[in-house]
């Protein structure tokens, strides 16, 4: 994977920024430079599989951590990374710094899956539900709950900006989530695309 600046320089300013904001004792600076190779590892893989020209670079992977949407998905695995370890305070730091930073609520306690992308995501809140590989989301998306029940979310779903999706959902594969759509207890099958809000959807299948 190529970088933007000499690997050995992200996790100092990864450092800086978070005592920006918050106390970061000596112990967490241990952590934080620990885990940089486990994180490096889960974006080499996310970013390898998006098509989009930004994250790539002489047929290479490129990270640059000056670029918001590649930053987000960075600072969601490193709060991932550090709370699985079993440092929650450290991973509530790197997760506010995230929404500080990105306007997006990707919490550390929920499994994003191992690819996913995003487009501008700000305003984003991706809650509890179950992912699966290739999501993508643009600005203002949400995905919660419904008395307690969430969402199951199918293979390569695109959630287009100002979408919901909402309860006892469950979303099938290749879905796209037209702009504006409200998605609330209601299946949505595989291969399609789906536009208003529930419970009046307009669901099409798509052309395969």
């Amino acid at each position: 994977m190529i970088t933007a600046i000499p690997l050995n320089e992200i996790p100092p300013l990864l450092i800086h920024q978070l005592r920006g904001f918050f106390p970061i004792s000596n112990e967490e600076e241990i952590i934080l430079k620990k885990l940089m190779g486990k994180v490096n590892l889960r974006i080499e893989y996310c970013f390898g599989l998006n098509p989009n020209k930004y994250y790539h670079r002489n047929g290479e992977t490129y990270f640059n951590p000056f670029h918001a949407g590649q930053y987000t998905i960075f600072l969601y695995y490193y709060s991932r990374e550090v709370f699985l370890e079993g440092h929650s305070v450290l991973a509530d730091k790197v997760y506010y710094l995230n929404k500080i930073m990105n306007s997006c609520d990707l919490f550390y306690e929920v499994e994003l899956p191992d690819y996913f992308s995003l487009d501008h995501p700000q305003g984003t809140v991706m809650g509890r539900a179950q992912y699966s590989d290739g999501l993508s989301f643009g600005q203002y998306s949400t995905v919660g709950n419904n008395k307690g029940i969430y969402p199951v979310i199918g293979k390569n779903c695109r959630m287009c900006m100002n979408t919901a999706i909402i309860g006892n959902c469950h979303v099938g594969d290749n879905v796209t989530i037209g702009a504006g759509t409200l998605v609330k207890d209601i299946d949505i099958p595989s291969n399609s695309l789906v536009f208003g809000q529930s419970p009046n959807l307009i669901i099409k299948q798509k052309e395969l």
